[in-house]
């Protein structure tokens, strides 16, 4: 069976921008591929961030992954810096990494202009997600269009240590593919950026109806609708069209955008609708994460028999690799 594999950063609580943008897609692939999830907080410290929380947040999204729908009986799901094999691959592959294709990565150069002084880790971060990868030898990556640059770094990375170190034989580490996710780019709550706590324009995916419905009341909508029988252009309510597309049913898009076109609604009732709509799937993800924070023992408990899986064969990928680098073996006089 073909393996995937995919890491997303504890920022705490996942918003639906995660959950529509990343993981509704990782729970449906989970019954189709061998499956390997990862919280990555060893990435999350390549910006600046506080110690006291990292632990909390790590936690909050591991929550969210498993009330999501990530059964822990079908897919592989663990932290990161659980598996030290993930930076030790890492270092390997600095040596095959040219500088130029890190300096030329969009997301170093967005991140590094906003920063005095630039750390390391941020430019070596491609590495080491492609050591995440690479270290379970995953054949598939599902990711949005942002992350493909970045994928793409993994291929050539892959390739450059094949030829050094897998000559005349069959390529030890595959060149991964990308799954490019059907929501590829979630609007925040302003109308115009890709959602991001960053930037305040999200909704928690754990949150109650009346704090959903707190956010939702003011969301930007068409700026040229002033009265409520003044007629609007759905495609320019980004936000709140947008998440109708994705948790309403298709009859009730069609009435939506009938009803904006022809007055017959003000922005509030489209909301309205919007948020029962959005009540009637998140309801089930609240429960389950309610139900998880109260045992937290059990939490612990999946991810480290995660972990102890990732590490099986994290193990031997990593004395694989260093056996065909030269390394000597460890136990040899």
């Amino acid at each position: 069976m073909p393996r995937v594999f995919s890491g997303i950063q504890p920022s705490g609580e996942l918003h639906i921008g995660n959950w529509l943008g990343a993981v509704r897609n990782w729970v449906e692939l989970q019954h189709r591929f061998d499956s390997i999830y990862c919280v990555v907080d060893l990435h999350a410290i390549t910006f600046p961030y506080l110690p006291a929380e990292l632990a909390r947040r790590t936690t909050e999204m591991a929550i969210g992954l498993l009330a999501a729908g990530i059964d822990p009986r079908k897919a592989i799901v663990f932290v990161q810096s659980h598996v030290p094999e993930h930076t030790e691959l890492q270092w390997l592959f600095t040596t095959v990494t040219p500088l130029g294709e890190l300096e030329r990565m969009t997301q170093f150069k967005d991140k590094a202009q906003r920063l005095e002084s630039v750390p390391a880790g941020l430019l070596a971060y491609p590495i080491l997600q492609a050591a995440d990868i690479l270290l379970y030898r995953a054949d598939l990556v599902p990711v949005g269009e942002d992350q493909v640059q970045h994928l793409e770094l993994s291929r050539v990375i892959a390739r450059r240590w094949n030829e050094d170190f897998s000559p005349g034989d069959a390529p030890y580490f595959p060149e991964p593919q990308p799954l490019l996710t059907p929501a590829r780019r979630i609007v925040g709550l302003d109308g115009q950026s890709k959602m991001s706590k960053s930037l305040g324009n999200t909704i928690g995916l754990t949150e109650t109806p009346d704090e959903v419905w707190a956010k939702l009341r003011p969301a930007v909508t068409d700026p040229a609708r002033v009265k409520k029988s003044d007629p609007g252009d759905p495609e320019k309510c980004r936000a709140i069209f947008g998440l109708h597309q994705h948790f309403s049913p298709a009859e009730t898009v069609a009435e939506v955008e009938r009803n904006c076109r022809g007055a017959s609604w003000g922005c509030l009732d489209c909301k309205r609708v919007l948020a029962e709509h959005m009540e009637r799937q998140l309801a089930p993800i609240r429960r389950k994460a309610e139900e998880l924070k109260a045992a937290p023992a059990q939490v612990t408990e999946i991810l480290a028999e995660g972990a102890s899986r990732a590490s099986a064969i994290a193990r031997e990928t990593l004395r694989e690799a260093k056996q065909r680098m030269g390394f000597l073996a460890e136990g040899r006089g």
